[in-house]
């Protein structure tokens, strides 16, 4: 561990005073001791065991951005129908989502990290809803199964699609989605002006550092995250949207580098 084995100082707020996320369980310190080479980044065993805290401290008003997702998918959710949430991770999501959304509505969580799934199934085990919920080890980079949906979520998850396969999962999402039901995106997004990009970013990572990581934590993340994390500009994000069939695209969060997105059909 840096800093002669102490662990870093956390605040309890993030900057512009929202709460942190609670963030249960081990404390991310993956990239915390120097690496030869950083390697892609991976969704596997490590990171699974750490990831609440790490998205906890590494996306700005992390829990802000959970309740406002969650709302918006209460407002579209129709009973008989299903919601999916891409790329569920843990499954914080859905266990938020469950006291709010009518029971007669089937839950669909979709990852391809079956250590992800697992730490899900426990959060949703100790929930106890009663609800029927499909948890599916899926890669979004190949065909994407969804039947009848009146809210789907991509929370942090289109960002780690190839670009290739972008345009074919979103024509996907659409074509399973009701009409009148909502897509609903959170993505890391990079600037149209140069200058202005390098400002977001830099505030980025002087957030990430207020939030405990190491200037070597940031470094060896960022080149191990390269080649796997490829944002695009919201404008590509929202065509892509249109010319899947959504018919009104908003943006309803912004943190310079970080939007959210909500897309009717």
């Amino acid at each position: 561990m840096p800093d002669g084995g102490k662990e870093p100082e956390r605040r309890d707020e993030s900057p512009g005073g929202a709460p942190a996320a609670a963030h249960p369980g081990a404390v991310d310190q993956i990239f915390a001791v120097p690496r030869a080479t950083a390697g892609d980044f991976r969704f596997g065993a490590e990171t699974a065991a750490v990831f609440d805290d790490m998205v906890s401290r590494s996306v700005p008003f992390y829990g802000e951005i959970q309740r406002m997702a969650c709302e918006l998918a209460a407002d579209f959710a129709v009973p008989g129908s299903a919601l999916y949430d891409f790329g569920c991770a843990t499954g914080t999501t859905l266990v938020a989502l469950d006291s709010l959304i009518d029971r007669d509505v089937r839950f669909v969580g979709i990852d391809n990290s079956d250590e992800m799934l697992a730490k899900a199934r426990q959060k949703l085990a100790a929930a106890e809803s009663g609800r029927h919920i499909d948890l599916v080890n899926a890669d979004l980079n190949g065909a994407a199964a969804v039947d009848d949906a009146s809210v789907a979520l991509l929370l942090l998850t289109l960002q780690f699609v190839r670009p290739l396969h972008r345009d074919r999962l979103i024509r996907q999402i659409a074509a399973g989605t009701r009409e009148n039901g909502a897509l609903i995106m959170i993505e890391k997004i990079t600037g149209a002006h140069t200058m202005l990009n390098r400002l977001f970013i830099k505030h980025y990572y002087d957030y990430k550092r207020v939030n405990g990581y190491s200037d070597l934590e940031i470094s060896q993340k960022r080149e191990a995250l390269e080649n796997v994390l490829i944002p695009y500009h919201y404008e590509e994000n929202r065509e892509m949207l249109v010319e899947a069939g959504f018919r009104h695209v908003e943006r309803f969060f912004t943190w310079y580098n970080f939007c959210g997105i909500v897309a009717v059909k």
